[in-house]
């Protein structure tokens, strides 16, 4: 669902996730890095944006995973 949140923005700017440069993944659990692996190559082609994965204690309303994305925009 976050990625389809982040696609669902990149489009509202006019461009899509095929413009991300960078991409940073917060997740409570570090077990789930290979699912959001997974999920991430459906969204983003390839040459994949660079990308950095941060266990957290807690993340806010306790969602389990958060996105942070950056594009380039033309």
């Amino acid at each position: 669902m976050f990625f389809n949140n982040l696609a669902a923005i990149a489009e509202a700017a006019g461009a899509s996730l095929a413009k991300a440069v960078r991409v940073t993944v917060f997740l409570t659990d570090l077990a789930h890095f290979s699912r959001v692996n997974e999920i991430m190559a459906r969204f983003f082609p390839q040459p994949w944006p660079a990308r950095a994965a941060l266990g957290v204690a807690q993340l806010p309303r306790g969602a389990r995973v958060e996105v942070d994305c950056i594009l380039h925009l033309d």
